[in-house]
């Protein structure tokens, strides 16, 4: 067997032997032998790994450059390549944030060999461990070959997607009331409705392609996805139907949030102009009648008694008037 070497130290094995787990956390360098064994699949994990660490499982399996490449670099589109001799798979992990309102993505790569699945994750936040758990949870379709850890792997992925609309759909709800909402200042409705915009633009980024990748992976050609997997591949499918579909009827709904937005604020300020223009009204009344008689000319009344009980009588009753007439129609 070979000795532990820099790769092992950021890399996680495992070796299933008639769908049994048989060894785990085995030196990369024992990968090739392995595997030469057609009664056996292996696992192989590497978190945030370099080119060096790539080149050992590379040259154990004997991976294209141009795959090791792209599983190096950051933020590669949801994807799958095929190579002569495996195929090369990356797809994001979602998670939603519901404090910031922003989703939060882990890049994942996998190599996909008759006999072994290497994954590539691009950083610790995705849970790795909840993917063992499903293998686990799952013995009885180990036996049926790569083909169940990727089904595993991809069901996992899926699951968050799926979560992760359903949050958002959630936090759109919540947006819907604040519209209505006296507590609420236009300005948060319009940040809550960016920013839920925003979201739900990188997630349809990540979650659009899966539909062609799932699709992919289902033909017969390729040979990842025996019959009786077909099922499970087509429940992911179906759940990536699914969150696709629920995503752009969250665009449109978010969509329609600001709109709605925009359409209160201009009843509100047509309120407040027919409340502003009421009260203009009724100030430009005494307005006229003191400027009236204010001028210094003779007039009835004119320096008496009587002109001042008119001119107050005038101003009260025209005033009550006013008040009265726009309290009907609702403007003030």
């Amino acid at each position: 067997m070979g000795a532990k070497t820099a790769t092992d130290k950021v890399a996680r094995t495992r070796l299933y032997r008639d769908g049994k787990l048989e060894k785990e956390d085995f030196p990369v360098a024992d990968v090739s032998g392995y595997i030469a064994d057609d009664n056996v699949i292996v696992w192989v994990d590497l978190c945030a790994p370099d080119r060096q660490d790539l080149a050992v499982v590379a040259e154990e399996l004997g991976l294209h450059q141009l795959a090791v490449d792209d599983a190096v670099s950051l933020r590669q589109r949801p994807k799958l390549d095929r190579y002569a001799t495996h195929e090369f798979l990356n797809m994001y992990a979602v998670r939603f944030n519901q404090v910031t309102g922003d989703v939060d993505l882990s890049e994942i790569a996998a190599f996909v060999t008759p006999r072994a699945l290497v994954t590539v994750r691009k950083s610790d936040s995705f849970d790795i461990d909840g993917v063992v758990a499903r293998w686990d949870e799952s013995p009885d379709l180990i036996k049926y070959g790569v083909g169940s850890l990727l089904y595993g792997l991809i069901d996992l992925v899926v699951d968050g997607h799926f979560e992760a609309v359903q949050d958002l759909d959630q936090e759109i709800e919540q947006a819907e009331d604040l519209l209505f909402d006296d507590r609420s200042t236009d300005l948060d409705v319009q940040r809550r409705s960016f920013q839920l915009r925003k979201s739900l633009v990188i997630l349809r980024r990540v979650v659009l392609p899966m539909r062609e990748v799932v699709n992919t992976l289902m033909r017969r050609d390729l040979e990842l996805c025996p019959d009786v997997l077909t099922p499970y591949f087509q429940d992911v499918y179906d759940h990536v139907l699914r969150a696709t579909e629920w995503t752009e009827s969250l665009r449109d709904l978010v969509a329609s949030i600001l709109e709605t937005n925009l359409t209160i604020q201009s009843n509100r300020l047509n309120v407040i102009t027919k409340k502003v223009t009421s009260w203009a009204a009724i100030i430009a009344v005494p307005t006229a009648i003191t400027g009236f008689y204010g001028q210094n000319l003779p007039y009835p009344g004119f320096a008496r008694q009587s002109g001042l009980l008119w001119s107050c009588g005038l101003i009260i009753g025209l005033s009550v008037g006013l008040y009265v007439i726009f309290k009907r129609k609702n403007w003030l």
